[in-house]
């Protein structure tokens, strides 16, 4: 058995960014971006006013009940051809072009309004009220580097800055096939030792939330000819995923049945629990080579091993850093024993204590095939392999799992 940060590190290693591909604005929610974005204009384009008001020199408001003579108007988007002299003033509206000569803005709460003339309630000083030339941002200037994650707020700034199209990373595509003569599609008949199919749409879910497209390649039984059928039938995949056929048993055929057809392993089991019979490695055909993650055919099993390992190799096809998952400090809500040579993952829920901490509980019960425990859980505590017995009150590391897109 190999360590599991060892383990993330060969997956990892064998994948590089994905190419890059141009769509609009429209599909780019949620897409990383390939390429730096520069700004193709300026923002605002010229000075411009923050308030409705009265465009003035500044000078010509220090007297008090100065009298101006209103020359013109400054709407948003309708410049004022002339310039303000001494002594004049134009009725100007929000984002409305400052015209020549003025230097600050009377808002119009500060202002009396006489036919043709303004009385100044209030003196302004120079640059009140304006917004200058370039604000926001300058024709050139990366607002949108490389890498972006791209959220509505990123979605607005392409746009603002006048990117109608962007370039962002192709989405990897995953193909996953569910393994076992012992499982159903949800919603067909389910006879006598047969369960329901969770992990294929568990997992399609994971890939789609985490920025891939998922090919859900359907069930194959414990049979080697159906197993490469269900291989062979699957589109270009950037990685293939199977659940279930990874452990020792008799009806466990991945490697045997997979083998026969290009299947090259570089490792099999990880010290980690739940996940343990994890097979990495490369099918090999048709001159092509496509990446191969056998998990674990228990459904928190799967789940564990997808957020350890399947997220960090989304993100490193996406561009992005391909870290575990974060974790955080909180207290242990209840005793745990002392752990053999695995690193544990714990289900547990999160609560508060007196001083606003987090105090981590784990599930009395942690079978790998419990999912409803999984979905019930808040995080997942993190022991390390041969820790020694630990005491309610002490410090745990966990893995959150309702913050970050990569999440199970």
């Amino acid at each position: 058995m190999i360590p599991v940060a060892e383990a993330r590190s060969r997956i990892v290693g064998r994948f590089a960014p994905l190419p890059a591909e141009i769509v609009p604005l429209s599909a780019a929610a949620g897409r990383v971006l390939a390429q730096d974005v520069p700004a193709r204009l300026t923002q605002p384009p010229l000075a411009v006013s923050a308030m409705d008001g009265y465009a003035v020199r500044a000078a010509d408001t220090q007297a008090p009940g100065a009298r101006l003579r209103v020359i013109g108007e400054a709407p948003a988007g309708r410049p004022f051809g002339g310039a303000v002299g001494p002594g004049e003033t134009v009725r100007i509206f929000t984002g409305g072009p400052v015209p020549a000569g003025a230097d600050a803005i009377l808002i119009q709460e500060n202002a009396g309004r006489e036919g043709d003339s303004v009385i100044v309630a209030e003196p302004v000083s120079e640059g009140r009220y304006i917004r200058p030339a370039g604000l926001d941002f300058a024709a050139g200037e990366v607002l949108l580097p490389a890498g972006r994650l791209l959220r509505p707020r990123d979605i607005g700034l392409a746009a603002a800055v006048n990117a109608p199209w962007l370039p962002v990373v192709r989405r990897p595509v995953v193909a996953i096939l569910a393994t076992g003569d012992e499982i159903v599609l949800p919603g067909d008949p389910v006879e006598p030792g047969q369960i329901v199919s969770s992990n294929s749409w568990a997992l399609a879910a994971f890939v789609e939330r985490n920025g891939g497209t998922a090919q859900n390649l359907g069930i194959a039984g414990d049979d080697p000819a159906a197993l490469q059928d269900a291989v062979r039938g699957m589109d270009r995949a950037d990685l293939l995923v199977t659940t279930g056929g990874a452990s020792v048993g008799e009806h466990d055929l991945i490697q045997a049945a997979l083998g026969e057809i290009g299947l090259r392993v570089d490792f099999w089991k990880i010290a980690m629990r739940p996940g343990k019979p994890l097979i990495f490695g490369a099918l090999e055909r048709n001159g092509e080579r496509t990446p191969f993650l056998g998990l674990p055919g228990n459904p928190v099993s799967a789940l564990v091993c997808a957020l350890m390992f399947m997220a960090p190799v989304l993100q490193r096809m996406l561009g992005r850093p391909a870290d575990g998952p974060p974790t955080e400090t909180a207290t242990l809500g209840a005793g745990l024993a002392a752990n053999d040579e695995r690193e544990d993952y714990l289900r547990a829920t999160l609560s508060t204590d007196d001083a606003g901490r987090p105090v981590a509980t784990p599930f009395a019960k942690q079978d790998s095939s419990m999912l409803s425990r999984l979905a019930a859980a808040d995080a997942l505590i993190v022991r390390p392999p041969h820790a020694a017995p630990a005491a309610a009150g002490d410090s745990v590391n966990i893995i959150p799992l309702s913050k970050d897109l990569a999440v199970i």
